[in-house]
């Protein structure tokens, strides 16, 4: 069943695949009861954006959800997927982009289209499953560096660079903008600065920096300033966008490759267009009213400083991520959420050993722009309480989980 699969008679239906009903917002019932949710990606609160609705119902209305037909290089392409494109490109400073149906899929698919077995890929240890599944397509030699040690990816790249002298191959380095468990960010500047060391490409998954990260929302390279210095850049409208599908976007010559190699669009369906006509309104909210980000900024910021004030370890986290990190048993972390959920009414996400170390228990919190100051006030307190409670070895007799239909 695999390390979590063999937990599924104990915990499905309540700490695994657990069912949130009702309207995407800062609450929605579970269980029969109304919950305060820290759990959703829904950075910018588009999921039920009046806007947007309207603009996903209408385009379903006049389209349909089967056109076009066919994967885009033969029957599948149309005006209005080549304009969502433009305007992507347009929005993250690059002269090109291409279209994905899906985020995970798409990453897989560009990672295995841009090396072959004369190349090197050198990738952060703390690589999301994606980055990890294209690299598995790979024939070649790829290197692991700890995760944003700059020192050991110098190393790294030296390797890399002996061996691409003798293949004649090339050097690809793959990192994250915002790593989503920790909500730390990698270290782009750091990283770019190697390129005048080395050469090498550079391509980052920015799933979760894009739409929350820097000046106007293009991501976790504008926040730091070297978008030129990014040769690859990918984004997913499954986070900040609250809708389905992604992009990649960089120079003419390389996205032109991808369009032409990228397995996983050739031979798949093209993206239904209510899902572009709704990516565009999605797009122009984000694009258009920071309202949105600064909303979420508000949050992030008091739910951020009101936990480390009450002493919570929040690791690194430079993003609306928000791990609160505690020590304890899986016991005690099951009957931490259970007490959340059951006499807090609070929902968020429990990440366990082998996702981090053991003994070590994540409270994971998503702060978006539908929360509210009191939500923030409320979540505060209660996890006070909650630390206090494991302090005094209060979650070490189990408690039932009475799981109803």
């Amino acid at each position: 069943m695999g390390p979590i699969g063999k937990y599924a008679n104990q915990t499905e239906g309540y700490y695994i695949f657990p069912k949130l009903e009702g309207e995407l917002s800062n609450r929605m019932m579970f269980m029969g009861k109304e919950r305060l949710v820290w759990s959703l990606n829904n950075y910018l609160g588009l999921a039920n954006n009046p806007e947007v609705r309207k603009a996903d119902a209408e385009a379903a209305k006049d389209w349909g959800l089967a056109y076009p037909m066919g994967a885009r290089m033969m029957s599948g392409h149309t005006k209005y997927h080549e304009e969502l494109e433009r305007q992507l490109a347009d929005f993250v400073g690059r002269p090109s982009a291409y279209l994905l149906n899906y985020g995970y899929q798409g990453m897989v698919s560009i990672i295995n289209a841009l090396v072959n077995r004369n190349d090197v890929i050198v990738y952060d240890s703390e690589a999301h499953a994606c980055i990890i599944d294209g690299m598995r397509l790979h024939f070649g030699k790829r290197f692991v560096y700890p995760h944003n040690n700059m020192e050991n990816l110098n190393k790294e790249l030296a390797r890399a660079t002996k061996i691409v002298e003798k293949t004649g191959g090339g050097i690809l380095v793959i990192t994250e903008g915002v790593y989503g468990m920790a909500g730390d960010l990698g270290n782009l500047p750091e990283i770019t600065a190697l390129k005048l060391k080395y050469n090498f490409r550079l391509l980052i998954d920015d799933a979760h920096g894009f739409g929350t990260m820097g000046p106007t929302g293009a991501g976790t390279d504008e926040y730091f300033g070297v978008q030129n210095k990014v040769d690859v850049y990918f984004g997913t409208f499954a986070k900040a966008m609250a809708g389905i599908g992604a992009f990649v976007a960089g120079n003419s010559q390389v996205i032109k490759f991808l369009k032409y190699n990228m397995r996983s669009q050739i031979y798949a369906k093209s993206l239904p267009m209510p899902m572009v006509i709704g990516a565009m309104k999605r797009l122009e909210l984000l694009r258009d009213d920071p309202s949105h980000r600064e909303k979420l900024w508000t949050i992030v910021n008091a739910l951020q400083k009101g936990l480390r004030d009450e002493g919570f370890n929040l690791g690194d986290s430079g993003s609306p991520v928000t791990p609160v990190i505690l020590q304890g048993t899986v016991g005690e972390a099951t009957q931490i959420t259970y007490d959340l959920r059951e006499n807090y009414n609070v929902f968020c996400s429990i990440v366990l050993y082998p996702a981090v170390p053991k003994g070590t228990i994540l409270l994971r919190l998503i702060p978006t722009a539908e929360h509210t100051l009191e939500d923030v006030d409320y979540t505060i307190k209660t996890f006070a309480e909650v630390k206090e409670k494991l302090n005094n070895n209060e979650y070490s007799k189990e408690m039932k989980v009475q799981v109803v239909e």
